[in-house]
């Protein structure tokens, strides 16, 4: 047998190890393949949209590239931890420093070169799948047709095997500068028992609440100055929660003997404090890196939902039309009869409306708002269906747009309350009520009088005039050409609701997109973290499951504390992460003050999903492997 073919046997023979690392690697490849798949597809040849979109997959490639480079060093790490005996052995048996070395080096090419393939093949086999929900998802006009991506192809292979190839000797250096010795010794030392600092766990949960407290309590634009010092000290809480206070309370529940000698938990506890204390830098690598992933699609998803929403609550018409400042009433009549041209030419049948908008100026800390008589209030409220508005001579309503989620009118609201309308006779006219409506396409907050009155408002200091559009049984292709039409020919003037929210999906279906890519291998690595690690320590639990089956322990006990093992180590971090996205979205929120309840929801409910079924696939392996142990 060539030296060769040894590296290739020992990668067979380690294949419940290797297994999790060449599917996750396998799935990165593909993932960066599909990148390279859309970057060189001949739909994105030209367009400035389409540059913008081939931009963001070059810069999510590149993220992916990188996180892979330290994803394969973290994962020859734990392969070297788990073969400690391995080595020994085979130094035993007369192997040198160098022929470990390039046994390792063998190894990983031999993995990263499949793994490359493997990846390039499933790509190839989901390419068109996955074009087709790029092409709803991106919202573009071309059609993303497949076809034989060599170019990806190349740059791809050449790309990974180069990361392999620069992994592989990095990992051979690092075998270079540690005895084997020491790690054929390495699990034979005794541990301890774990301690923990009763300080330290005090400033974790201190540090946690503060941030989580901090987080949830500010609003607006103060969620942004909050944002660096809160972020900051979550993540050293955080650190401190997986190092220090989870071994605190494991120990203070094994001090309550109700706890400890009951059923099976004095074998789940008994070494439940090692193994949080081994493992607590990679819970809190995965919790971060978890809660980067939900953080960024939910704040993706959830920004996106916040301008569509927008968008929807500011304004009741289809189109709406505001002239420049300075347009004369000849080039406002030209742009309304054009709206109307545009849409008769794609057949769409609507009832407009026309406002004479009268801005006034009432007192220093109100030197200008708009007055509109109830007549043309109602006008506009007849043609959304709205409650019409009828005020006393001697009296206005004030209307806001709080509806509008971007909008913040309320202080304007109370100043506005407060103030008192003279009229040319010498009465008054005191507000007596607020309303928020978007039956008039006005942004700010304006003032409803009674019709007999409003000639006696004086002269006003602007006159304005807008129109909007309410269209009849039109078809969404026929709102959308002719809302491209008006922004064509009427930039900045004329605007087409369902043409806006759009552009808005348009613009954040590449970002939206790109982010889920990256948020899945995120979180698809950090659950392969915990894969690592837990079965890192397999021969030793296999060891001492044996043991304790000699002394009585039944299958039924033995598969209940191997569950409530596994799911405390493959969980920890990701209830972690949860909570922290959690907040973090709450944040969010808070800033634009709107809830974000249901996309954040959506958001971290999906992500459980995917985690739950990873941990039954890999708790059903790992049950397995001990039982065959034990039997």
């Amino acid at each position: 047998m060539t030296f060769r073919q040894f590296a290739f046997n020992n990668v067979l023979r380690n294949k419940r190890l290797y297994i999790a690392y060449f599917l996750s690697s396998l799935f990165t490849v593909m993932v960066f393949f599909t990148f390279a798949i859309f970057a060189f597809h001949p739909a994105f040849s030209g367009g400035d949209i389409n540059r913008n979109i081939i931009f963001g997959m070059a810069v999510a490639g590149g993220i992916i590239y990188v996180f892979s480079f330290f994803f394969v060093l973290y994962s020859m790490s734990s392969f070297l931890q788990s073969r400690k005996k391995e080595f020994g052995l085979l130094i035993m048996m007369g192997a040198s420093d160098r022929q470990i070395r390039l046994m390792v080096f063998l190894e990983n090419i031999l993995i990263g070169f499949c793994a490359t393939v493997g990846g390039i093949l499933g790509g190839l086999i989901f390419a068109k799948f996955i074009l087709l929900i790029a092409e709803n998802i991106l919202i573009i006009e071309e059609s993303l047709h497949f076809y034989f991506p060599a170019m990806a192809i190349a740059v791809t292979f050449g790309s990974f095997l180069v990361l392999f190839f620069l992994i592989s000797i990095f990992v051979s250096f690092i075998l270079r500068t540690n005895k084997l010795t020491d790690l054929i010794k390495g699990d034979k030392k005794s541990k301890g028992e774990p301690k923990a600092s009763v300080f330290l766990s005090m400033i974790a949960a201190i540090l946690l609440i503060v941030g989580y407290v901090t987080a949830v309590l500010v609003k607006g634009i103060f969620v942004v100055y909050a944002m660096i010092p809160v972020i900051l000290v979550v993540v050293i809480g955080t650190y401190l929660l997986f190092t220090q206070l989870s071994v605190f309370i494991i120990r203070l529940l094994k001090r309550n003997k109700s706890i400890f000698w009951k059923k099976t938990n004095m074998l789940l506890f008994s070494d439940l404090s090692f193994r949080m204390k081994d493992n607590a830098r990679t819970f809190f690598l995965v919790a971060i890196i978890s809660t980067v992933a939900f953080s960024a699609i939910g704040s993706l998803y959830g920004f996106q939902s916040i301008l569509t929403k927008d968008v929807k609550n500011s304004t009741l018409y289809d189109v709406t039309y505001s002239p420049w400042g300075d347009d004369t009433e000849d080039v406002i009549q030209q742009d309304i009869q054009k709206i109307n041209a545009i849409l008769e030419d794609e057949k769409i049948e609507a009832v407009s409306e026309t406002l004479d908008e009268q801005t006034f100026h009432l007192s220093e800390q109100i030197s200008s708002v708009q007055i509109v008589k109830a007549s043309d209030y109602n006008r506009f409220a007849a043609l959304t269906g709205k409650e019409e508005l009828d005020p006393e001579e001697t009296e206005a309503i004030v209307v806001g747009q709080s509806d509008a989620i971007l909008t913040e009118d309320t202080k304007a609201d109370e100043i506005m309350m407060k103030e008192k309308i003279q009229i040319q006779d010498g009465r008054e006219i005191i507000p007596s009520s607020i309303i928020q409506s978007a039956v008039l396409d006005i942004y700010n907050a304006y003032y409803v009088v009674n019709d007999k009155i409003y000639g006696q408002l004086g002269e006003p200091v602007r006159n304005d005039v807008s129109a909007v559009w309410v269209a009849k049984g039109a078809q969404e292709e026929q709102i959308l050409e002719a809302g491209r039409k008006l922004n064509e020919q009427l930039e900045y003037k004329a605007f087409s609701i369902d043409y806006s929210i759009y552009e808005i999906n348009k613009t954040f279906g590449p970002i939206l997109f790109i982010g889920l890519f990256i948020g899945i291998v995120f979180f698809v690595s950090a659950g392969s973290f915990l894969y690592f690690r837990l079965f890192t320590d397999l021969d030793e639990e296999k060891r001492k499951f044996k043991a304790i089956a000699k002394i009585g322990l039944t299958q039924k006990e033995l598969q209940k504390v191997v569950n409530r093992q596994v799911a405390l180590l493959f969980f920890s971090p990701i209830v972690v992460a949860l909570v922290h996205g959690a907040v973090a979205l709450t944040a969010l929120s808070h800033l634009f003050n709107y809830n974000l309840t249901t996309e954040s929801a959506l958001v971290l409910g999906s992500f459980t999903v995917i985690q739950v079924i990873y941990f039954l696939i890999v708790r059903f392996i790992y049950v397995r492997q001990v039982k065959r142990a034990i039997l």
